[in-house]
């Protein structure tokens, strides 16, 4: 008789908590279950998981209602009858940057959770700031730019941390608070990342913050993946004391709560990771465990990543390179303008999924030169701050090409900005919600011509930290198991491949460069590209 072995994925994302279980040896999910913030939580008034202050630059949300959260999805699996202490190991991913502020009573109730009661209760008065600013807020321009002026500018600053600064990381987060509300920064005792925050629930104890999440922070440095005191003097005072550990993606922190095991039945020997952050967590979850291959992840905001097996880090500081869980590293590129943007679009014309999908089918690769730069929102890349759509050669009123035209612009500006990388990947892996929709993933294909793996398994990060928990349990127990044997089999739960049309390849390469001159025309200053979306058009629009 077989012996079954559970491992266990979470993952705190802007919008929910998400909880996979799989069971290894089948190769099979055992159960997977998503909360939505606004669905669950409503008490909360929160916007899909956020709060939005002031001219919606400041985007926090609340670490109480994640907590929350943690209890009702354990029920979940409790009232589905899963035999919860089957579960061998556990990690989870938190939403990246955002930064929990906690005082004294922090540990004490860590240490004395009582299982008769809920989370929330018992963990109410242990915030020194009772909201988290998260990835989404763009308010710290100053502390961006005073802490890159101390690190000695753009590019030194770059080639420490593997990344600028950037209003959505921890380092100017922190440091704003420290400046705004200096006796609240006092009072802060441990200052976590939703991730290290999390995983210290789980744990009963203060949990380290893992390098892949650490990375995200403006305040590692990337080489030695240590606390760069530099980077800590440039933010705020007595930093150091106030953070937790950096850690290996795959270290064991300890065993599961007593609080866990006498509520929900875990079994006590329950072995706990690091939580990382969704980036690195997606990394495995979709089998990015070697060089060649990238990903594309459609959610709140969309990302583009790939391995990395050697540190390389972009010249221009709109991209970012994090710590992978392998033990190398990342290449990452955010770009806050994807769900909301496409559902501004959609919201406008009253359309379903279904009909928005069926506009893109219908309407011409190239949109008949029709060109958007989409800043619904403040944008990451490019850096802007002040958000304003731009449409060339239609209105806003034009349904069919306001569709076509935000999914093109959104995988131009992919393409676009990930060419410091240098390697044009042979596969792209398709995540996230919008991955659902192979309209989408043609247009990806066709764009960047290469062929897109779409995944029938959308919650890559929680997906990811399960297979993370799966490979320290094996190696803590001997068994050799290599990335590709813990990936294989989970990474190849994918829906169709979807091939690019060879026929579009020049007519996007030159699209590609006519989006580049309209940024640069509309960011920098740049020559009207007019002429140019007129010589497209006659190209490729204009009947014989």
């Amino acid at each position: 008789m077989s012996i079954k072995e559970y491992f266990l994925g979470l993952d705190c994302s802007t919008q929910s908590l998400t909880g996979i279980i799989i069971d290894f040896e089948s190769k099979k999910p055992v159960i997977s279950s998503s909360l939505p913030f606004s669905e669950y939580f409503p008490h909360y008034n929160t916007d899909h998981g956020i709060i939005k202050f002031e001219d919606g630059k400041i985007v926090h949300s609340y670490p109480l209602m994640w907590v929350e959260a943690l209890d009702l999805i354990f029920s979940k699996f409790k009232e589905a009858e899963i035999d919860l202490s089957l579960i061998e190991a556990i990690s989870g991913s938190g939403q990246q940057h955002g930064t929990v502020y906690l005082n004294e009573k922090f540990f004490k109730a860590l240490k004395n959770l009582n299982s008769t009661k809920n989370l929330k209760e018992q963990l109410e008065n242990v915030f020194s700031r009772e909201t988290a600013p998260i990835w989404m807020d763009s308010s710290t321009t100053r502390q961006c730019e005073e802490i890159r002026e101390t690190l000695g500018g753009k590019k030194e600053t770059i080639e420490l941390t593997g990344s600028d600064t950037f209003e959505r990381f921890s380092g100017p987060q922190i440091r704003k608070f420290y400046q705004e509300n200096p006796e609240a920064y006092e009072r802060t005792k441990i200052i976590h990342l939703v991730s290290s925050f999390m995983a210290s629930v789980l744990l009963g104890d203060n949990a380290p913050i893992d390098h892949g999440d650490g990375a995200g922070m403006n305040l590692m440095d990337i080489k030695t993946k240590k606390w760069s005191d530099k980077a800590l003097n440039a933010t705020a005072p007595n930093l150091k004391d106030k953070l937790p550990d950096l850690t290996e993606s795959y270290h064991i922190t300890g065993t599961i709560s007593p609080y866990f095991v006498k509520k929900y039945g875990f079994n006590s020997e329950t072995i706990l990771l690091p939580w990382s952050g969704d980036n690195p967590n997606s990394l495995i979850g979709v089998g990015l465990i070697e060089k060649g291959k990238a990903a594309i992840s459609l959610g709140t905001s969309d990302t583009y990543f790939g391995f990395m097996e050697k540190l390389h880090t972009d010249p221009h500081g709109e991209s970012h390179v994090f710590g992978s869980p392998t033990g190398h590293y990342m290449s990452l590129i955010c770009f806050k303008n994807g769900a909301i943007a496409r559902e501004k679009i959609k919201n406008k014309f009253n359309l379903s999924w279904d009909e928005f999908s069926k506009i893109l089918d219908k309407t011409p690769p190239g949109n008949n030169g029709n060109i958007m730069l989409p800043y619904f929102l403040p944008e990451i890349v490019p850096h802007i701050l002040n958000p304003k759509v731009y449409r060339f050669g239609f209105d806003e009123n034009n349904k069919d090409a306001n569709v076509r035209a935000i999914i093109e612009s959104q995988i131009l500006s992919m393409r676009h900005h990930s060419e410091w990388i240098g390697e044009k990947p042979n596969i792209i892996y398709a995540t996230g919600g919008a991955s659902k929709d192979t309209a989408i993933l043609q247009i990806i294909a066709d764009v960047n011509d290469v062929d897109i793996v779409q995944f029938e398994i959308s919650d890559s990060a929680a997906l990811g930290a399960a297979l993370r928990s799966a490979k320290t349990y094996y190696d803590k127990n001997g068994v050799k198991k290599s990335w590709a044997e813990i990936v294989k089999d989970f990474t190849s739960m994918r829906g169709t491949i979807i091939s690019p049309r060879k026929k579009y390849k020049k007519l996007y390469d030159d699209m590609v460069f006519l989006y580049k001159e309209y940024e640069d025309f509309v960011l920098r200053g740049g020559i009207n590209p007019e002429k140019y979306r007129q010589k497209f058009i006659e190209l490729y629009f204009k009947k014989n």
